[in-house]
């Protein structure tokens, strides 16, 4: 199986940030709004914007404007793919 490892390295370079694995968890229960993320965060709206830019670059999330907030769920297509490279064998 080819792998893109440029494609995997922007991938874990995204998930090797605290904050980033905390709104994956998140989002891993489901759909959520900007401002229900930012409840549970310590942080501006800007810095949640760059949190989220980072985590739609890579595609393990998808964002859907509703109105003034977007909506961001996880990419289940770029999951599935982490976890086949995951499942490989690499000895």
């Amino acid at each position: 199986m080819e792998k893109d490892y440029a494609d995997f390295a922007l991938l874990f370079k995204a998930l090797a940030d605290e904050t980033r694995l905390k709104i994956i968890d998140m989002l891993s229960c489901g759909e959520l709004c900007a401002c229900d993320i930012l409840k549970y965060f310590n942080i501006t709206q800007p810095t949640l914007s760059y949190h989220m830019k980072i985590l739609t670059d890579c595609e393990i999330v998808h964002a859907d404007r509703q109105g003034a907030w977007m909506h961001y769920t996880l990419n289940d297509e770029t999951v599935k793919k982490v976890s086949a490279y995951w499942g490989q064998d690499h000895k």
